[in-house]
């Protein structure tokens, strides 16, 4: 266990807001939280759980404890003529874990290639790209109680997942941190090739699917559309996409025919976030050092220098221009820590 006082945190969340925390711990395995249950100066602290800090936003200095898990380490629990299952340690990077299961010819997260994060956050938010959620592959995952030491497996029923939710967003939730991921992976060529921007590239390009090309393919297509943190300060997708019901949906149709969108289950649509942004003209905005990717609209950004607090105030107005125009609530995927 490493802990770090007044630590710079820069570095440490993806949108690059210059903040730090009064302390900094990384826990590696069950004896570290065994000692943080036993340690009076920890119980007393506020804590707050962190990955790679690729989907929050610091709107000011952090006083307290930033807990980060650098669990590491796979292993295999069993396998079947078509499956294995693997566990994972949940301070791994996910796309690090992704290209493991690449070239390892498992079948299952090639889509959700080149997300950042880690897989203990992966399990939190439920990423999801291309049409694959990793809940989806998700069978347990092993969380402890930083408060009482108490051990629980979670199955995947007990996550509750649902679009970018689990149990573990829930404040009641908030003292279990994740040591151990378990994932199932097919062995037998299984894709899900069915999103519109995957399947137009590989039809475009007459690629025939594979494990590597469908992976290249999506990092090519993320890359295009997303800026890369090292050099422009982002935390990927800032909006979750709005679900609406069929009647608002059919209303917003009438008014904006090309409105795109994805059929749900029970007959709401999703709306992408980042369409309803661009027509209210936010794409390629800047203000100072904020602004929005000129090539997402759904892509909030630090030019360089900014604060937390602009960030969030360009947000706010996005979601009341948003609201104004269409009578649609946007949500902040990014978690904001203050």
């Amino acid at each position: 266990m490493e802990i770090k006082q007044n630590y710079p945190l820069s570095e440490r969340n993806t949108f690059g807001i210059a903040a730090q925390t009064d302390w900094w711990i990384d826990y590696t395995c069950d004896a570290d939280i065994d000692r943080l249950v036993k340690d009076e100066f920890f119980q007393e602290c506020r804590v707050q759980t962190i990955g790679e800090g690729s989907n929050l936003l610091f709107l000011a200095n952090f006083h307290g404890i930033l807990l980060h898990s650098d669990v590491q380490g796979i292993t295999e629990l069993n396998r079947d003529a078509d499956s294995i299952t693997l566990r994972v340690g949940s301070g791994m990077v996910w796309d690090d874990f992704v290209a493991y299961t690449v070239e390892q010819g498992y079948y299952g997260a090639e889509n959700l290639s080149l997300i950042p994060g880690q897989v203990g956050a992966a399990a939190v938010q439920n990423i999801g790209a291309y049409g694959v959620e990793v809940s989806q592959l998700i069978v347990a995952v092993h969380a402890r109680n930083y408060r009482t030491g108490e051990t629980r497996v979670f199955s995947v029923k007990d996550c509750r997942y649902a679009y970018r939710y689990s149990i573990f967003k829930e404040p009641d939730y908030a003292e279990w941190v994740i040591m151990y991921v378990d994932l199932r992976l097919q062995l037998t060529p299984s894709f899900s090739l069915e999103y519109t921007a995957l399947s137009k590239v590989l039809a475009e390009e007459q690629t025939t699917p594979s494990l590597r090309t469908v992976r290249d393919t999506i990092i090519r297509i993320r890359r295009s559309k997303l800026p890369d943190p090292a050099t422009v300060g982002n935390a990927g997708s800032f909006f979750v996409n709005p679900v609406v019901s069929a009647d608002k949906y059919a209303t917003l149709q009438a008014d904006y025919p090309s409105i795109p969108s994805y059929p749900q289950p029970d007959g709401s649509a999703k709306v992408p976030a980042g369409w309803l942004i661009e027509q209210c003209g936010y794409k390629g905005h800047r203000d100072g050092a904020v602004g929005v990717y000129e090539h997402q609209a759904l892509v909030l950004v630090n030019h360089g220098g900014a604060t937390g607090t602009q960030v969030a105030a360009l947000a706010e107005e996005i979601i009341g221009r948003v609201r104004e125009r269409f009578g649609i609530e946007l949500h902040p995927e990014v978690k904001y820590i203050l």
